[in-house]
């Protein structure tokens, strides 16, 4: 017998979070949260995307045994705000057992109907910093930190279901020794000149801090246009300068300004965190956070976001931010950097790589269904 319960505790919340280290347990390509990290999402208190968005966490019972489980996510700003009738659901996790997808995806849509709303899209998270996607190619590839992973019968329950596939998502990698640095030193020196630019480097995490708010709203700018963009608000601002920023490298960083210092593109890459997250199985304590430590220089990194003003889109501006992750990658010792989902629609960003030996990594996709 299946049995569907809302989680509510915080006991039932960490059942929620830990489903997938049981389904995931032998798993070479499944990289785990840090438990404690993971339960912070979803609490009002730590987590200021739920200012503006509700979710109600369901776990799946068998026969006593946790099979399952879903987020029922609304986020208000894309409801009230962009008129989107959209209910929404991710960290979707289960067995191999059509009935219990079909149970979790009903409890989806009985408060997407209690809420007056059109249509459900998942999986995704509560914003474009986010989680997002099914994964339908690239299964035997290592994840990452900021993608989820899923067997290849996620797919086939949809499609049972009658979900239509709603957006696409493509996932790259490349070698940096087949980076063409020299031509990007060229085009980026005649640039600057021309649009009268400079790049930004950072040592230290209070400089890039200055620069912080604006390149939130560079983010917001440079996205606008994509048919799954939902804002930063100012309470997410404050919290991923905190959490976010000081996570990162510094050196990872890089800013674009005018002659105004005003920023007009950004990009921030990370390292690996893969391996490391594997090794410690979602536990910071007592020997995880060494691993993470080590892990700041790891030979892989992955690029995590990438924003040019709309006014400096198709003038070559991304040139001047690759010149200067050269630097740094030649530094560091970089091998390989991989891409993070980019809508397969998203042109004006996948044409930033037509010059580059790029590697198909991964696709994924969301699935949609009116309600």
């Amino acid at each position: 017998m299946i049995v569907i319960k809302e989680a509510v505790s915080k006991r039932d919340i960490k059942t929620f979070v830990k489903f997938p280290f049981s389904l995931y347990k032998n798993s070479k390509y499944w990289v785990p949260p840090i438990i404690s990290e993971e339960v912070k999402v979803f609490d009002k208190n730590t987590n200021p995307v739920l200012e503006n968005a509700d979710a109600k966490l369901f776990i799946a019972y068998k026969n006593g045994i946790v099979v399952g489980r879903i987020a029922a996510i609304i986020n208000w700003i894309e409801v009230n705000d962009q008129g989107l009738r959209k209910m929404r659901f991710g960290w979707m996790d289960m067995i191999d057992d059509i009935e219990i997808t079909k149970l979790l995806l009903g409890k989806v849509k009985e408060i997407g109907k209690a809420n007056n709303l059109e249509y459900m899209e998942g999986p995704i998270g509560f914003s474009n910093l986010d989680k997002v996607g099914v994964l339908t190619y690239g299964f035997e590839e290592v994840g990452t930190m900021i993608t989820w992973y899923n067997p290849a019968y996620y797919v086939d329950h949809f499609n049972q279901l009658g979900f239509k596939v709603d957006k696409e998502y493509v996932e790259h990698k490349l070698k940096v020794k087949n980076i063409l640095f020299e031509t990007h030193e060229r085009l980026q020196a005649i640039i600057k000149k021309r649009y009268k630019l400079k790049a930004l480097t950072f040592n230290r995490t209070k400089d890039v801090l200055i620069y912080a708010d604006r390149m939130f709203d560079l983010f917001n700018d440079s996205f606008a246009s994509l048919s799954s963009f939902v804002k930063i608000t100012d309470f997410q601002k404050e919290d991923l300068k905190n959490k976010f920023l000081s996570f990162i490298n510094p050196e990872y960083i890089k800013f674009v300004i005018n002659e105004f210092d005003e920023l007009v593109a950004f990009s921030v890459i990370m390292p690996s965190y893969s391996n490391a997250l594997q090794k410690i199985n979602g536990n910071l304590f007592p020997f995880g956070i060494f691993h993470i430590l080590k892990a700041r220089k790891s030979k892989a990194v992955d690029l995590y976001l990438i924003g040019v003003h709309p006014k400096y889109q198709k003038k070559g501006v991304h040139s001047i931010i690759f010149n200067e992750f050269q630097k740094t990658f030649e530094k560091n010792e970089i091998l390989e950097c991989r891409f993070t989902p980019v809508l397969a629609d998203n042109l004006s960003m996948r044409n930033l790589w037509t010059d580059y030996n790029l590697n198909l990594l991964k696709k994924r996709c969301t699935f949609r269904k009116e309600i």
